[in-house]
This record gives C-alpha cells, sequence and structure tokens, in this order.
C-alpha cells in the first residue's frame, strides 16, 4: 500500500494522478544523536520563519531537531506538492534563498535545535517550463544538471508492486526518475547532499526512498563527507511488496508507517488497551530504526491515519507516541487545508502559530509539554501498566514518569501505582498539581480525553 500525493506534469501538460510516496529513516539506532530525540516537522514553512520558530518555541520546549520542507528549485505553483518536483539543486524555491537557508541553520543551532532536511533525491520534475530560481527545464533535460541519459530508461508509470524493476526503475506517477545506479548520477546527488551538510545541516529525510535501491542509497550516502549524519528515509511497508523497509535499515532509520495507521485504527475503532505491546510487539521493525509519526504531510491528506481534524484523538495519539519508548517521533506541523492540493498560507510565511491557518501542533501545549517529558525519560523501559480492558490506559517510564490517557466517554477517578518518588508533580497536562506519597501513589480524576503526565524534576507547574 502507497502513500499518494498530486504531481503536475508542469506548464501544459495535464495533472497527474495523486501518487506515492516512500518512507524514511536512521540505520542502528532510529534515536538521532544526541539525547533529544523529537523532530518538529514544519512542513512548508518558509526559512525565516522556520528560524523564529526554533528560537522562540522549538529550542524552549526541548525539540531536538526540526525538519524543513525541500530546500531546492522547483517547479512553479502555488501547490504543495510542487516543492517535491525539482528542477535543479540551487535553493532557490519559494521557501527563501541559500542566505535565508543558512541563517536558518545557524538560528536553529543557536537554539540547540538541530536540522533535518526533506531532500527529494529519487526523481525530478514531470515536464517543462521555467523553475522558480529561474531555471528552464524539460522532463528529462535540466541543463548543468543531468540529461537524457541520466534517467531510468522505463518512463512509463509504476503499476506493479509486486515487481521490484517497476518499482525502482519506473516513473512514480510521472516524475522523471533517476538512474541512481550511474556513477554521474550519484556523484551529483552526493555534491548537493555535501553542499547541505557544508550549509551545517544535520541530518536528511530521503523522499521516496522505495523507489531507490538500497545499495544506491548506500553509496551515495559513503561520498558524503560526513558519513554517519542522520538518515531516515521513507519505505512504506506494503504486504507482499517487492520492496520492503527492512532492506534499508543498514544505511539509517526506516519510517514505519504502519505505526500511524494502527494508531487510528485504535483511536477512532478499538481499544487503547491494546497498545500494551506497541511496537515490536505488533510485527513492527525494531525501536531502534523506527521512525514514527501520527501523521505526515501525505497520510494527514489520503486518509490513511489522524490528523488535526480528528480532535481529542489526534492530540491523544500524539501524546501516547511522546510516552511511550518505541522509534524516534516526528511531529507533523503543517496548515489548515480543504483542499488536498492546497499549497501554504502566505507562500510559507508564518507571522504566528494558529492564524491565517496555520495548524502548529507542535505548539499545542498537550503535544509541546510532551516533548520535556520524553526527553526526561528517555531510557526507561514502561513500567507499572494499568488499563480497564477498554479505552483508558496508564503507565510509567521506570523511576522518571508517568503518564494516564483516558479516552473514555466519562470522567475517570482511580488510585494509580507508579514507580515515582514521594514529592509533588506538575501534571503538565493541564498545569496543576499531583502528589505522590511514599508508596508510590497517587489518586486523581481525569477528565473524558484528556490526560495526565508527571515527571521527575517537574514539581511545579
Amino acid at each position: 500500500m502507497i502513500s499518494r500525493w498530486s504531481a503536475s506534469a508542469g506548464a501544459a501538460a495535464t495533472a497527474l494522478a495523486t501518487a506515492a510516496a516512500v518512507l524514511a529513516p536512521t540505520a542502528a539506532s532510529a534515536s538521532p544523536p544526541g539525547t533529544k530525540d523529537v523532530t518538529a516537522v514544519l512542513f512548508e514553512w518558509n526559512f525565516a520563519s522556520v528560524a523564529k520558530e526554533c528560537t522562540n518555541t522549538l529550542g524552549p520546549a526541548g525539540y531536538g531537531y526540526v525538519q524543513v520542507s525541500p530546500p531546492a528549485e522547483h517547479i512553479q505553483g502555488a501547490q504543495w506538492w510542487t516543492s517535491y518536483q525539482p528542477v535543479s539543486y540551487k535553493i532557490a524555491g519559494r521557501l527563501g534563498d541559500t542566505t535565508a537557508f543558512r541563517n536558518m541553520v545557524t538560528t536553529c543551532h543557536n537554539a540547540g535545535v538541530k536540522v533535518v532536511v526533506d531532500t527529494v533525491i529519487n526523481h525530478m520534475s514531470a515536464g517543462s517550463g521555467t523553475g522558480t530560481g529561474g531555471s528552464s527545464y524539460t522532463k528529462y533535460t535540466y541543463p548543468g544538471l543531468y540529461s537524457s541519459y541520466d534517467f531510468d530508461n522505463c518512463t512509463s508509470n509504476i503499476t506493479d508492486y509486486t515487481n521490484r524493476a517497476n518499482v525502482q526503475n519506473c516513473e512514480l506517477v510521472g516524475l522523471a526518475d533517476l538512474d541512481t545506479g550511474e556513477e554521474y548520477v550519484r556523484a551529483t546527488i552526493a555534491g548537493y547532499l555535501n553542499t547541505l551538510l557544508g550549509h551545517g545541516v544535520d541530518g536528511f529525510r530521503i523522499d521516496a526512498a522505495k523507489h531507490i535501491p538500497a545499495t544506491d542509497l548506500a553509496n551515495i550516502k559513503s561520498r558524503l563527507s560526513n558519513t554517519s549524519v542522520y538518515w531516515k528515509q521513507e519505505a512504506i511497508y506494503g504486504s507482499g511488496e517487492a520492496v520492503q523497509p527492512t532492506e534499508y535499515t543498514g544505511t539509517g532509520d526506516v519510517q514505519e508507517f504502519r505505526y500511524a495507521y494502527d494508531l487510528k485504527r485504535v483511536f477512532n475503532n478499538e481499544n487503547l488497551a491494546y497498545l500494551k505491546n506497541y511496537g515490536e510487539g505488533w510485527g513492527y521493525m525494531s525501536s531502534s530504526v523506527a521512525g514514527v509519526f501520527v501523521d505526515n504531510h501525505d497520510t494527514e491528506r489520503n486518509g490513511s491515519t489522524l490528523n488535526y481534524k480528528d480532535g481529542a484523538n489526534y492530540t491523544l495519539a500524539n501524546v501516547f507516541m511522546l510516552a511511550y519508548p518505541y522509534g524516534t517521533p516526528d511531529i507533523n506541523s503543517g496548515y489548515e487545508w480543504s483542499s488536498t492540493d492546497a499549497g501554504p498560507p502566505n507562500g510559507g510565511s508564518v507571522s504566528a502559530c494558529w492564524q491565517d491557518g496555520w495548524k502548529c501542533q507542535h505548539a499545542w501545549p498537550e503535544i509541546l509539554r510532551m516533548v520535556a517529558f520524553r526527553n526526561a525519560t528517555r531510557g526507561e523501559s514502561v513500567t507499572n501498566w494499568w488499563d480497564n480492558g477498554g479505552d483508558a490506559i496508564a503507565f510509567g517510564r521506570g523511576g522518571k514518569g508517568f503518564v494516564a490517557i483516558n479516552h473514555e466517554s466519562g470522567s475517570l477517578s482511580r488510585t494509580y501505582q507508579t514507580s515515582l518518588a514521594a514529592g509533588t508533580y506538575c501534571n503538565v497536562q493541564n498545569n496543576t498539581t499531583v502528589t505522590v506519597n511514599s508508596g508510590g501513589q497517587f489518586t486523581a480524576t481525569l477528565g473524558a480525553n484528556t490526560a495526565l503526565a508527571i515527571y521527575a524534576g517537574k514539581s511545579s507547574c
């Protein structure tokens, strides 16, 4: 099963159908380097706005990373997916130029936030015209960059996901497919990534990785000036498909799409009690190589996951993801949309959160405050699990934290057993205090569709 996103043939070409995006993660450790592993994905925010948000929100909240949309010249058009049809590797898209990009990286680093770049290296465009930076191009000719010899011979659309050659050599929704087995193409892509590393970036999300042979990606990564750079790959799991996400764990993390799909089903139709062994217990990839999310820019639009329109289900799913120790979490932060093609408000300029359609999920208090919870409980396993067999659960993270989620239709009052030291703690979900007694117990009432989260080191609100 593949996530679909719209693509356009460009100037005079007909609109292409929605298409598959592919998964993305890192190798031996899904956790990015360092003690802070949560990434805020500021989808289609321009670089100047990202810089301000690193200073004002992401750094103070404890986010370890910010992920920015592709920094490359792309086809013209207001739709979001124009960013995913590059026409050159110049930083000359709607989100800003090289100066704005470098300033953003420096500002985010000064705020203690590392920068991950969404990179499109599987393909180029689907049509012809003039790019956002003034470059002329046709589908198979990008002057000074690529010619027709640099693309795969298959020029038809991908139609058979049980056929490896079809998936990796043919065209994803009509987009010109680069021949990444070719020396020149590998060197050129590595040159682009090295330029970004030279600008100070700390990691890459590899868009549509499933459509690039794992050996090609390994070769490209081996050419980087920093071969240990954080690397997460989009390779969507599909039962019975020829290309599987586990093929890519040798070079970095891989995004575990099943995690997001199943969270939607559980929060919408099943019992949270089922989440007790979430992760490997459900047949997913090892936590050490899994990138996880509640939704991303593709899945929020194609309906395969929860999204901001799902209210408390969406909020509580993000709370659970940040509290539960599986994989490395991305928080999707985008904008309101009614048309799935809709591009960013104000061309990506964010004057303030929750204005002009910007949803800023990364700054929702219930989500934002869980970032510090995750950082404080890092390395601790699940302890003191409790559930009512239905939609109320609670669990600890060793002696460092405890969370309870009430997804029932009514309020819930009970006494919880924790492994926390006696004392007063701040429930960061609503800024009220909780007292844990000498036996590690506390009593609390949770309203319907609310949560409680306390952790060591946070005694006052």
